[in-house]
């Protein structure tokens, strides 16, 4: 149902919330743009039950029409990726403590077959080659992360089962399915002792040491060469002023530094469907060999 494109290529990354295009590989996608590679982003929720992160958005004013800024904020952020971005239409399930249930209209909430039904209608519609989304953990226990885990499985194998959601198009077999693998353990410690033998302060040591002490789960299979995005991947996190304080936290570290010591921005393939390829877990295609370095490899001609 797909073949290898000299062109054409067309990449799919699902998030939960708003700002998550943009902190979790934003300048792949700028990557795949200044390519020519037509690049969408499906947004799961609108944030309306997020924080202000942003001590200088922290305004009764701001919390007022929280909903309606956060999707300027999507708008402004989309234009300056260079990207598509469709919302899936859920509301946020915000971030519920220890016992406290779900509010009912959450997007968290929903079945996950209803809940995948908009997303199995976005890939028939826009067909794309390679879907990037999170893996089973969501890359932090937010419901909604974890949801959009489930829900992106579901609508990457229904979209090519004419039998599931008739009503939706005609069905579209996408080639791979990647997780990202963003703000690692072995990120943040790459970057700390850069920036200690450099004799620039690092906030990042105290996160480090109450680092779980468990490894990754998935491998690394895929690093794709970023580096010069990484200035349009800082604007697009800014756009998103309610979440993002300039100078603080991921906007800390000295780019310089990234730039030089961890250039890429890294994935795990989680479905590799290619003609001849089966169904190959991506531990076995890639645990002898050298790291991907393409989300197209195999699709280009």
């Amino acid at each position: 149902m797909f073949t290898k494109h000299p062109g054409g290529l067309r990449l799919l990354t699902v998030h939960a919330h708003p700002d998550d295009e943009s902190s979790k590989g934003a300048a792949t996608l700028a990557r795949y743009v200044a390519e020519g590679v037509d690049v969408l982003v499906a947004t799961c929720t609108g944030g309306e039950r997020g924080s202000v992160l942003n001590p200088a958005m922290d305004r009764p004013e701001v919390w007022a029409e929280l909903p309606r800024i956060r999707r300027e904020e999507m708008a402004a952020a989309r234009d300056i990726l260079g990207v598509g971005q469709r919302f899936l239409g859920f509301t946020d399930s915000g971030m519920p403590g220890p016992g406290e249930p779900l509010p009912d209209d959450c997007f968290a909430a929903q079945e996950v077959e209803v809940a995948a039904a908009p997303l199995v209608a976005l890939i028939r519609e826009f067909r794309p080659h390679v879907v990037v989304t999170y893996d089973e953990t969501g890359g932090y226990p937010h419901p909604d992360h974890v949801m959009t885990h489930r829900v992106t499985v579901e609508a990457f194998e229904a979209a090519a089962d004419p039998d599931r959601h008739p009503e939706a198009g005609e069905p579209w077999q996408a080639a791979k399915l990647y997780y990202h693998l963003a703000l690692s353990r072995a990120w943040f410690q790459t970057l700390h002792d850069a920036m200690t033998e450099q004799g620039v302060p690092s906030a990042m040591g105290e996160l480090l040491a109450d680092w779980p002490d468990t490894p990754p789960a998935l491998a690394t299979t895929t690093r794709i060469t970023c580096a010069e995005q990484f200035a349009v991947r800082d604007a697009a996190l800014l756009a998103h002023a309610t979440q993002v304080e300039p100078g603080a936290a991921f906007m800390a570290h000295p780019r310089d530094i990234e730039r030089e010591v961890w250039p890429t921005e890294d994935y795990h393939l989680a479905r590799c469907l290619l003609p001849g390829a089966g169904e190959v877990p991506a531990t076995e295609l890639y645990k002898t060999g050298p790291y991907e370095t393409d989300l197209f490899s195999g699709l280009r001609s």
